[in-house]
């Protein structure tokens, strides 16, 4: 299919990982981690180097990329709150456009089944009568019912549910996966129990193999062999989605989105990548045993030590052999994936299709790993857990862009005005992020009516450590970070060009009183500027 301009129009293969960090990957840097594939598509493309996303856990980041809206405008604000079926995304448009859409792997636009218990619920604040049910809400549409049980685990695991309903956020096809690690559910399970006639003994810390050198929690060698594992399945039937595709209608652009669960607790990497990198050749990060540590890191440390659980989904502290290992064994998930990536790649140019395909990587929040002592993430903006990778690869782009970096400060806010762009098809009104397409095609900074990214973050609950809920917004420019908080001992100014490793908190230093006011004043008017502008005022008759 040729767009009005007599060009045949792009495919877009968008690849995003989880949990990943941006430094978790050989072309930001790392030097012990080698990911051949990945780096290749950042050699023949465009890198950013301060990509960052909206919010901090997968949910909320994922509705952002889906509509370009920031998760206090499409509602999302942290997991557990399914994204409105009335909500636009970006994949409609292309869909609308003629395009076939398909997604392969983790989604998370809605409910896992395992994110609601302890959430928030109706309080009756003046002790009055209560309303009826449907009145308990600002907003009449509750995200509830059958066409929000989509990825539901507890059906997909009962055997309630087969398939996702499509179309489903506009993608015309769905091969699901939930949950992370060996534990994962969905179309995959289904097609484990195709493979193996007893998958239930393959997978958890049950079945897992001995493992007696490695004692990090969250942490097992799974019997599950390599071809079965849940990166494997989702690289091959990426690919098995390309090859049906170029066999039914080749001409037909396509946008596809390749989703792994990966690289995410529990670490279970299987056969050889558990052992690709040893502990032992891992480097502690620099802020590891740091005792200045921001008031969020002191209570996760507090709360650990206390006898706090480490066998959830909330940040907690580690020793340094126990860093090394989950380091060394998120490595090894990094490396397995890069492997099906590469696979992939060689599909796209095996069907001819790698031309006319913009290839995007990137991931949804990345994780402390070490950082200040703690691991995983949470409502917390410290560089690790916000800055993700990045990269672009596509054709079109002038030569003396290849392996060039992008340097504008931008984030998963973006990714859906950039991807509009090149397919050049019109956003729809309320759109918050901007195209990224000038700066990846030329090294002119982009000019765009916004100081900085704006991050924002909303405990779902009472986080370790924390005698209540609180909410955070941050401003991220290129040489600092800004962070407010109803909490006031969690707001925070870094000089993140003077420290980078966030060790010095200045917001009470009285030599950066002239700092923190202003980009106070930045903050604040970039929030306002990202007020919803929809609706559209009703038509005149």
């Amino acid at each position: 299919m040729t767009s009005s301009s007599g060009k045949r129009r792009p495919n877009f293969l968008l690849i995003v990982t989880d949990q990943q960090r941006a430094d978790h990957l050989g072309c930001y840097g790392n030097r012990l981690l080698r990911t051949p594939h990945i780096d290749a598509l950042a050699a023949k493309g465009v890198r950013a180097e301060n990509f960052y996303v909206a919010n901090t856990s997968c949910m909320p980041n994922r509705a952002t990329l889906m509509t370009g809206r920031m998760p206090s405008v499409h509602g999302v604000v942290h997991n557990g709150i399914n994204l409105d079926r009335n909500h636009v995304t970006f994949v409609e448009l292309l869909q609308s456009a003629g395009y076939s859409t398909g997604l392969i792997g983790k989604s998370h636009l809605q409910s896992f089944g395992y994110d609601r218990p302890l959430k928030r619920s109706w309080v009756n604040q003046n002790g009055g009568k209560a309303p009826v049910e449907a009145l308990r809400d600002a907003h009449k549409n509750h995200r509830n019912g059958p066409q929000y049980n989509c990825e539901w685990t507890p059906d997909w695991k009962a055997g309630r549910r087969k398939q996702v309903d499509t179309p489903y956020y506009g993608f015309d096809y769905v091969d699901l996966c939930t949950l992370h690690g060996d534990q994962v559910q969905g179309n995959y399970a289904d097609w484990l129990a195709h493979q193996h006639c007893a998958p239930d003994t393959l997978r958890g810390p049950a079945n897992a193999f001995p493992a007696p050198e490695y004692s990090a929690p969250q942490a097992w060698r799974t019997r599950l062999p390599e071809e079965l594992y849940p990166s494997a399945y989702v690289g091959q039937q990426t690919c098995e989605w390309l090859t049906a595709h170029a066999a039914r209608d080749a001409e037909k652009p396509f946008f596809l989105q390749c989703s792994f669960p990966d690289p995410h607790h529990p670490f279970t990497p299987p056969g050889r990548y558990w052992d690709m990198y040893s502990p032992d050749d891992v480097t502690l990060p620099p802020t590891f045993s740091e005792g200045d540590r921001s008031a969020l890191v002191q209570r996760i440390h507090a709360y650990t030590q206390a006898g706090g659980s480490r066998e959830g989904t909330a940040p907690f502290s580690v020793s340094e052999r126990e860093c090394r290992e989950i380091i060394a064994l998120t490595y090894g998930m990094i490396a397995m994936i890069d492997d099906q990536v590469g696979q992939i790649l060689a599909t796209l140019e095996r069907l001819s299709m790698d031309e006319n395909t913009v290839v995007i990587f990137t991931s949804d929040h990345g994780d402390f790993m070490g950082d200040h002592g703690v691991v995983l993430k949470g409502p917390i903006h410290h560089q690790g857990v916000v800055r993700v990778p990045f990269i672009w690869r596509d054709h079109e782009l002038p030569n003396e862009r290849l392996g060039a970096t992008l340097k504008n400060v931008s984030g998963s806010v973006d990714i859906a005005q950039t991807i509009l762009d090149r397919a050049q098809v019109a956003p729809y009104n309320g759109v918050q992020g901007v195209s990224l397409l000038p700066g990846l095609r030329s090294s002119t900074p982009i000019s765009v009516a916004r100081a900085g990214i704006v991050i924002e973050s909303e405990a779902a609950k009472a986080q370790p450590g924390n005698a209540s809920r609180f909410r955070l917004r941050s401003l991220i420019t290129e040489s600092a970070r800004l962070t407010v908080s109803t909490d006031p001992a969690l707001c925070e100014l870094y000089d993140l060009g003077k420290d980078p490793g966030e060790r010095e908190n200045l917001w009470s230093k009285p030599e950066a009183r002239a700092q923190r006011d202003e980009l106070s004043q930045q903050l604040l008017a970039e929030t306002m500027r990202l007020v919803d502008t929809s609706p559209l005022p009703a038509a005149v008759a």
